[in-house]
């Protein structure tokens, strides 16, 4: 299977079973979920790579794990489809360990994910759906070359904000 090309610092391959303890320590972290409804548990954790693994079998990609060269793992990053204001549209979505915030890696990943859909993806937009007050998220999709759109009142949250860029 295809995945975004490695950059200077990271690389991508998909969730298995054996991420299981990684995904749950950042999907259950309150600082990397402080913008979703609520942390999530191991069983929702296993839930999420159960997700992901079925999207690489429907579409090729999903959310990869993302990783150092070393193979120190980093968080997870990738594209989803996803309902906004009626519409499916297609999301770079990422999250990265709360230690790591601050470093770049966020951007780095969402940017081979935004290189992967233009090159591997027949979609002519890509989206990012962000708490409106998640402005550190917010600027990830801007250095990637988004803009906000619109808002979205169709989500787990009461209003999420959607940026997009043309591929």
């Amino acid at each position: 299977m295809l995945t975004p090309q490695p950059t200077d610092r990271l690389k991508f391959r998909e969730m298995t079973a054996a991420d299981l303890d990684d995904m749950t320590a950042l999907l259950g972290d309150p600082q990397v979920m402080r913008f979703y409804p609520a942390p999530k548990s191991q069983d929702e954790a296993a839930s999420w790579i159960h997700w992901n693994q079925e999207n690489y079998a429907e579409h090729g990609y999903g959310l990869w794990i993302v990783e150092t060269h070393d193979g120190e793992f980093i968080g997870d990053c990738g594209l989803t489809w996803q309902q906004v204001n009626g519409a499916q549209k297609l999301e770079v979505g990422y999250h990265v360990r709360s230690d790591l915030h601050g470093q770049g890696y966020a951007t780095e990943a969402a940017a081979a994910c935004r290189d992967y859909a233009r090159e591997h993806v027949e979609a002519t937009e890509l989206i990012a759906i962000i708490h409106p007050d998640n402005r550190a998220s917010e600027r990830v999709a801007e250095k990637i070359g988004m803009h906000r759109v619109a808002d979205d009142r169709g989500g787990n949250i009461p209003v999420r904000t959607v940026l997009s860029m043309q591929l």
